[in-house]
């Protein structure tokens, strides 16, 4: 039991903190709804009361109408157009215009009437009907030369539009169509989508057999929407609302849509937010359809109910933790009595190490001093160039503790380690080989290696001879490429000793063999073959390479 007690513990703990964060997670969200539901409702009255403005329009034309008997000349209907300021108080309306109901086979009295208004003897169109009413155009405005043509349509011959004006002539409401293209009955080169509204006038001289109780019906009045504008238009308010809009005649169907925002929804909340409102104008049923944009912001953060879990489960892991601090205390001591052992003997062999390097840094010393000195013409000579190449040596140190952050160039490596030995001035071509950055495990190891190498070469071989190193001939080349690819590239770098004298394999194996096989094959999985021949010495080493 004392074993599962921390389980059971954190599993207890971590539902416990899991559920009040989806609790937290679901109240966001309700939130985020409820605030949206909101903005979608402002978005929808200034639709509702930017259509209901222009409405106001047409029931003042029918007043107007109502007032005249329906005796209302294009001159008189041109200048109470005019004087309500359209253009300026009412975008999205293209126009106000009256269709006037004759019986099929009667169009000549409305003809003269067109003539007498117009100047222009312009025919009712199209010519033939099967239906028993028509409804031509007899007065519209603004009146320019892109809808002059209009003047004379039949609005009865076209379905979407017979369907609204039938239930006009039903009662003396207003009466909204389906989805119209402007433009499009006149051939005009631009069209519009919108939608029209209609609205019956009676009059008591209207014809026979057509009638309420009281009046007759002599036509029609009606006013014509472009969707874009009129909406664009009452959404246009400020502040504006973070709201992708899609606006459908009746059912939500791509032949119905009489409006859709520019601005897109935003991706991130998908459909979790979708708001459908039903909006009836002039008895016309809409459905209309809200998403957020980018610009809506939730009223709480999201990342409260991740936090809430996050901690929840922290918690719950250091309920864990501390039921079981006695038991990993117990593996903590053995773990540490375990670590001393191996931090012992990797002291003793750094201790070794560093006794070697000093050693042999002490041998470079003298070897350089020597060397300087034989060929020094006076003390100042002797210095200066002394003190050059052991700050050569000062600057591998330098390189081999940079690179314990940051890569290291193998070319850049072997320059430092050969110049400590061999003088700072090394000649070209005696290293060549592409840029390979090395890690800092790689670094550390084949530095150590290039510097034993290097060392043994200048003690034994004939790299070691002034003749040969300072005077242009040197007995040392060294060359390297990478082979594969990815992970599974390798380093194969070639050590090449020539001299006059053959070089034979030592006898015994010393400390500085030992460290170069140790680095070669144990630290970096490598290999290492020594080859000793008449011409002097070859050394392969090839080296795994981290991707």
């Amino acid at each position: 039991m004392k074993k599962l007690f921390p389980i059971v513990a954190f599993i207890a703990v971590a539902l416990a903190s899991l559920t009040m964060a989806g609790f937290a997670y679901f109240a966001t969200q309700e939130a985020a709804r409820i605030k949206f539901e909101a903005t979608a409702d402002d978005a929808l009255n200034r639709i509702d009361s930017r259509i209901d403005l222009h409405l106001s329009l047409l029931r003042s034309t029918h007043a107007l109408f109502e007032a005249r008997n329906g005796g209302i000349s294009r001159g008189e209907f041109k200048a109470f157009f005019e004087a309500l300021g359209i253009n300026d108080n009412f975008t999205g309306l293209r126009g106000i215009g009256f269709l006037r109901l004759v019986r099929a086979g009667d169009e000549a009295a409305v003809e003269r009437a067109i003539l007498h208004d117009y100047g222009a003897s312009d025919a009712i169109y199209p010519a033939t009907t099967t239906l028993p009413w028509r409804t031509p155009i007899t007065l519209f405005e603004p009146l320019d030369p892109s809808n002059r043509s209009s003047i004379g349509y039949d609005m009865f011959t076209e379905p979407v539009r017979r369907e609204a004006i039938e239930r006009a002539m039903a009662d003396n409401q207003q009466h909204a169509s389906g989805r119209v293209q402007l433009g499009q009955e006149t051939g005009a080169a631009q069209t519009f989508t919108g939608f029209l509204v209609f609205v019956r006038l009676n009059v008591e001289t209207a014809q026979d057999g057509i009638a309420a109780s009281r009046s007759s019906t002599s036509g029609f009045l009606y006013a014509a929407f472009r969707a874009r504008d009129l909406f664009q238009t009452a959404l246009s308010r400020t502040p504006l609302l973070p709201v992708n809009i899609e606006i459908y005649d009746g059912k939500v169907d791509a032949d119905h849509l009489l409006f859709q925002s520019e601005t897109p929804p935003a991706s991130s909340f998908g459909n979790r937010l979708l708001v459908s409102r039903e909006l009836t104008i002039a008895g016309r049923p809409w459905t209309v359809l809200f998403r957020p944009t980018s610009a809506f912001s939730q009223p709480s953060s999201r990342a409260i109910p991740v936090m809430l879990g996050l901690f929840g489960l922290l918690l719950a892991g250091t309920i864990a933790l501390v039921a079981r601090y006695q038991e990993r205390a117990y593996d903590a001591v053995s773990l540490l009595h375990e670590t001393t052992e191996k931090s012992l003997l990797e002291k003793d062999l750094m201790l070794q190490e560093m006794k070697h390097r000093i050693k042999n840094s002490i041998t470079r010393v003298l070897a350089i001093a020597r060397q300087t000195a034989s060929h020094a013409t006076d003390v100042h000579e002797f210095s200066s160039s002394f003190s050059a190449r052991l700050q050569a040596m000062a600057a591998s140190q330098d390189m081999l503790t940079r690179s314990r952050w940051q890569k290291a160039d193998l070319g850049d490596l072997l320059r430092i380690e050969l110049g400590q030995v061999f003088g700072k001035e090394l000649p070209e071509g005696i290293l060549s080989g592409p840029e390979v950055l090395l890690d800092e495990t790689t670094t550390q190891a084949l530095g150590l290696t290039f510097h034993e190498l290097a060392t043994n070469a200048l003690k034994y071989g004939e790299a070691g001879n002034s003749a040969t190193t300072l005077k242009g001939n040197w007995a040392l080349k060294v060359d390297w490429s990478v082979e594969g690819r990815g992970r599974d590239r390798t380093l194969v770098l070639n050590w090449r000793e020539a001299g006059q004298k053959k070089l034979e394999a030592p006898v015994k194996t010393g400390f500085g063999t030992k460290l170069i096989d140790l680095n070669v094959t144990r630290e970096l999985g490598g290999t290492i073959n020594r080859d000793f021949h008449d011409g002097g010495l070859n050394v392969e080493i090839r080296i795994p390479l981290s991707s």
